[in-house]
């Protein structure tokens, strides 16, 4: 996953409902599927986050001393500024990237 050339807005937008619901024909399957992709990408962007934030930690006893690094800052502020993970899932459904299966049905 490539989080960072994403065309994902940053701010809220408005969508067609019939163009979300129209993979599954069913707006509460597509709601569904657009959120279980958005969990997913959160996990990812959260382990991806928390492995570059372990390269900057500092392992000390005293918990008096409290030091302000400035690289995890800027990352921190990197990840801020990304999309949401529910919009990037939005936008993975609409240009169709996302797998949808209905197990309901059964293939003859």
């Amino acid at each position: 996953m490539d989080i960072k050339n994403t065309d994902a807005p940053v701010t809220t937008i408005t969508y067609d409902k019939n163009k979300i619901d129209a993979q599954t024909g069913n707006i509460y399957e597509a709601i569904s599927a657009i959120a279980k992709r958005a969990t997913q990408i959160n996990t990812e962007m959260k382990d991806e986050l928390v492995e570059k934030l372990e390269e900057f930690a500092t392992f000390n006893d005293s918990l008096e001393e409290v030091f302000e690094n400035k690289e995890q800052i800027e990352v921190s502020k990197f990840y801020e500024k990304l999309p949401k993970p529910h919009a990037i899932a939005v936008e993975e459904w609409l240009a169709e990237k996302v797998y949808y299966r209905d197990t309901t049905k059964t293939e003859e």
